[in-house]
């Protein structure tokens, strides 16, 4: 079956060679074919779910399901067709930019019920009810937004958020009742507050008992975070914001916690200690109800206690505590077993690693110089734990079984030669696999816990009729390989498009983003960049990625290595594998240019100042020039508080070092930014113009951090593209 998968998945295409454009690239439809996302499977596992974007409208996405044991496949809701087109409420238009779908339409998220039978849609600010037959029920019509809709696990409730205070709506009657009051203002119940949603990768601020009796609330209050005044420029005008914006070593939103009584309302109030200054970081159930689990993490990041706490009273107690010297990553692979048990990873021994606690004493599942990023299910009665791990290579991403009662050889349960993501049932009975490669793009399929039955849910195949097909002919696979970082120790991993047909040496574009908590780019995966890449390597360039030290994924010493050191070991780092570029006999060491985009953009400036002349051109998208603008829980994980530390911001900070910019500069930013605000880059044009340095930019009203979307991806391309013939050439 596997090698049959193989084949299917890169048998040659049909189409006529054809030439990329920029145009093509973001046009319709997608190169990279169909990619449902948001793939889940029903609680019974009969029915597997996907948002799946429309091949003439690739940012508009309808719900549909596929029946695991027929496999039928049909639309449950169309988007257009129930959709109102009412504008998004500000703070829903927020949450979407915290998850990165500011510019997708239609559905973007929904709820699966307990009892496998319906699915909660939001769609347009309301909220419908999706049965399995079709059939579509709306629940809410209002002028707001209902944020954050759950269906408790029994399936007879649905929890949502509106005007800042948590609803409850009877599904059998269709009454609603409020179950917080005095939401509005600062306050707001129900919801996450901005860090973690942006940084914490916590999403929800209520979470349901698996017996629907309880609901666990997160109240916070904004009172204490300083307002910033936001300007969002946009084609049509200027709005003005005064945006609780929670800036390193400033104060953060006050949260807490309670336990509300679903039947009666009542609640306690839960400890979460003496110090109010602490995140609120994971929020779970025990497998029975009876305790919730609460992750409380310090403010330095250091320190993370599990807290058992007694719904009843709230009263909580610790029942371990992770420490770092530096700072704590956190994780989504907490799983509450039977026996009352935890599985959990952590980071103790140097790399993630699994591990099973019980009675007060741990056991290391796994290990070795390799990461475990997720655990994906667990099988109590097998004794399994399906895990998403790099064990064979930093570059892929492979789901393994691992026995939970006693250390074992973790099992490969995925194919090689390719990066995957493992979504998995309640019962860890069945796998959705998403997988990629250079060379083919994501394609999906469902199959047993051992990997077996195998079944399509998106072939994707590149072959006849498929999107990408017509240019597979000129597809350049690229070359992975490891150099030295600049210590002349470590090894690092890259990514390299050397283009065909071209003769002499030729330019590059160093491809660069070098930031901590995220995977890098030396991956084999088709990612969103890949077609812009092949475009430009057809045009001759080279196109070459390297992770540095302070990236993820590669154990804690190496990305640690940033600690208080931004802009210091990754510039190093980059600059070393520029040199080794520079021998290299395809490349002309007078033509190399780099571009990246937020941490990508800072480490261009960076790069910039730190070897006038090594660069031909430099392209900075939304970079941060002064770490004292971003926010408390990313910037004082890496640099510490500036209250404290403010020599290691001065450091960092690209912004006092901006007139050693002697290459050429393009400036991009979204005007409308609010993560990397706008700020960041009008600070560094008064700099440059006040010391009379030259630089190019081009804004765009109305955008935020991803500048995306028809039309304007294929200016900003254009954009770069233009600057960097103009100035690399001229670098001959």
């Amino acid at each position: 079956m596997l090698a049959a998968l193989a084949a299917l998945s890169l048998s040659a295409p049909a189409m006529a060679q054809q030439t990329l454009t920029l145009e093509r690239i973001f046009g319709n439809p997608p190169l990279a074919g169909p990619t449902p996302r948001l793939l889940k499977l029903s609680p019974d596992g009969r029915w597997l779910t996907s948002l799946r974007n429309r091949p003439d409208e690739k940012e508009r996405f309808d719900l549909w399901a596929l029946d695991t044991r027929t496999g039928a496949e049909r639309m449950l809701v169309d988007s257009k067709s129930f959709g109102t087109g009412a504008t998004l409420s500000e703070a829903e238009r927020m949450q979407r930019e915290r998850a990165r779908i500011a510019d997708q339409k239609g559905i973007v998220a929904y709820d699966w019920s307990g009892d496998s039978q319906t699915l909660l849609v939001p769609l347009d600010g309301d909220l419908y009810l999706a049965w399995l037959d079709g059939k579509v029920r709306r629940l809410t019509d209002t002028k707001t937004s209902e944020l954050d809709g759950t269906v408790s696990p029994k399936g007879h409730l649905v929890s949502f958020v509106r005007d800042q205070n948590l609803i409850l709506l009877d599904l059998a009657t269709g009454k609603e009742r409020p179950l917080t009051q005095g939401g509005g203002g600062t306050v707001s119940w129900g919801t996450a507050e901005f860090v973690a949603q942006e940084e914490m990768h916590r999403n929800r601020g209520h979470w349901w008992s698996p017996d629907d009796r309880l609901i666990a609330v997160e109240r916070s209050d904004e009172a204490p975070v300083a307002i910033v005044t936001r300007a969002a420029i946009g084609a049509d005008g200027t709005r003005v914001y005064q945006q609780r914006y929670p800036k390193a070593g400033t104060d953060n939103a006050k949260v807490d916690l309670y336990v509300f009584d679903v039947a009666t309302g009542k609640n306690v109030k839960v400890d979460l200690g003496p110090d109010p200054d602490i995140y609120l970081a994971r929020v779970d159930w025990t497998k029975d109800g009876k305790m919730l689990l609460v992750q409380r993490e310090s403010r330095d990041q250091k320190r993370l206690d599990m807290l058992r706490v007694d719904p009843a009273t709230g009263k909580s107690a610790i029942l371990f505590t992770e420490t770092a010297k530096t700072w704590i990553n956190l994780n989504d692979n907490l799983k509450p077993l039977s026996d009352g048990s935890l599985i959990w990873t952590s980071e103790r021994d140097g790399f993630s690693h699994l591990y099973r606690w019980k009675d007060g004493a741990w056991t290391q599942l796994t290990s070795g110089p390799w990461d475990v990023r997720d655990v994906a299910g667990v099988d109590e009665a097998k004794g399994l734990a399906y895990i998403v791990a790099n064990r064979e290579t930093p570059i892929e991403w492979q789901l393994y079984a691992v026995p939970i009662n006693t250390p074992g050889t973790p099992k490969q349960l995925t194919d090689s030669g390719f990066n995957n993501a493992v979504e998995m049932d309640k019962g860890a009975t069945h796998a959705i696999v998403t997988r990629s490669s250079t060379a083919q793009p994501p394609q999906t399929y469902l199959a047993d816990a051992n990997g077996q039955g195998r079944r399509w849910v998106e072939e994707n195949k590149l072959a006849g009729d498929h999107p990408y097909a017509p240019f597979m002919a000129s597809h350049v696979a690229p070359r992975f390989g490891t150099i030295k970082a600049a210590d002349g120790v470590t090894d690092l991993y890259y990514k390299l498009y050397v283009p065909t047909g071209f003769s002499g040496p030729r330019p590059v574009l160093l491809w660069v983003y070098g930031g901590p908590g995220t995977g890098g780019q030396a991956r084999n995966e088709w990612t969103r960049d890949l077609p812009v890449q092949q475009y430009l390597v057809s045009k001759g360039w080279v196109i070459f990625s390297v992770d540095n030290r302070g990236t993820a994924d590669r154990g804690k010493a190496f990305e640690d290595a940033i600690y208080h050191a931004m802009g210091t070991v990754e510039v190093a780092d980059q600059l070393a594998a520029v040199d080794w570029l520079k021998k290299q006999p395809f490349v002309d060491p007078k033509r190399i240019g780099v571009y990246g985009w937020s941490y990508g953009g800072y480490m261009t400036l960076k790069l910039l100042e730190a070897a006038p002349g090594t660069f031909a051109a430099g392209v900075a998208g939304a970079p941060v020039t002064r770490w004292e603008l971003y926010d408390t829980h990313y910037t004082e994980r890496y640099l510490g508080d500036p209250r404290k530390v403010p020599e290691v911001y001065q450091h960092a900070d690209a912004l006092p070092n901006a007139t050693a910019i002697r290459d050429p500069l393009l400036l991009m930013h979204g005007m409308s930014d609010d993560n990397v605000v706008f700020d960041n880059s009008t600070a560094l044009m008064a700099k440059l113009q006040v010391a009379a340095i030259p630089f190019e930019t081009m804004v765009y009203p109305g955008f935020g951090h991803g500048v995306r979307g028809p039309g304007v991806s294929v200016h900003l391309w254009r954009t770069i593209e233009n600057f960097l013939d103009r100035q690399v050439e001229q670098a001959r």
